[in-house]
């Protein structure tokens, strides 16, 4: 496995971002593994490589680039502050140039197929991400998953339960019970948007497992939650670009 930190140019800056692929074969299908909250940490890093070892070209960036050089954080209440102030600067319309980047950099690489469908997974505060990307790339994004996904729906313009009818790629939610950012009514209004936009989906309800289950190693990890979400993603990404 190909595990490296390489820096990406955007039009705001250099974009510390980790690129994970196989030593042989190829290219591969690209996926923008699209960090939570906390940042990028071993955790993370160890799932991207997860993905990776099936067959795809991976790219995770440091989605703070905007306000900070790379770093991961602590559990301090200053590291924790410091942290919900950088989740400002990361938007749906800030995630549209940097995934344009992304695919910049991959196509200089043979490893990776930048001519094919792309995916994407967003964990938490990612998870509207993914959704941006497949409501403004429609053309290009093929698959996506938010797993655990908070502020899904709000009741602004931008939220991600509305223009569902401009998604053309297979959607997966792996929905967290009991999660403040992601309500029971909420999911219950997101599902009724995207079955009335004819969106290609699928939603579980993780009951028992908590925002935050899927990372190892985390007091939220939960496995079986984990697991299935592992599941569903390679089986979506199998159907959607391994072809």
């Amino acid at each position: 496995m190909i595990e490296r930190r390489v820096e990406i140019q955007t039009a705001d800056g250099e974009m510390t971002t980790f690129e994970f692929h196989p030593e042989e074969g190829g290219p591969y299908p690209v996926v923008l593994y699209l960090m939570d909250a906390p940042s990028i940490r071993p955790a993370l890093m160890d799932m991207a490589s997860r993905l990776a070892s099936a067959g795809y070209y991976v790219l995770m960036p440091f989605l703070y680039y905007r306000e900070s050089p790379y770093r991961e954080f602590g559990t301090s209440d200053a590291d924790m502050h410091e942290r919900r102030e950088f989740m400002k600067s990361v938007t749906g319309a800030s995630i549209l140039p940097d995934a344009q980047a992304l695919l910049s950099f991959a196509a200089e690489n043979p490893m990776a197929d930048t001519a094919g469908p792309i995916g994407a997974v967003g964990f938490c505060m990612s998870g509207p991400l993914v959704m941006s990307l497949a409501q403004n790339m429609p053309e290009k994004v093929a698959a996506i998953a938010s797993i655990h996904g908070a502020w899904l729906v709000s009741d602004g313009e931008d939220s991600s339960h509305r223009n569902l009818d401009q998604i053309r790629a297979e959607v997966y939610f792996g929905w967290a019970d009991d999660d403040p950012t992601a309500t029971k009514e909420e999911m219950e209004i997101m599902r009724g948007a995207l079955d009335g936009a004819g969106v290609n989906y699928t939603l579980d309800f993780m009951e028992g497992a908590l925002h935050g289950f899927a990372p190892p190693g985390g007091e939220r990890y939960h496995r079986g939650a984990a697991e299935k979400h592992w599941e569903r993603v390679h089986a979506m990404f199998q159907r959607n670009l391994a072809g």
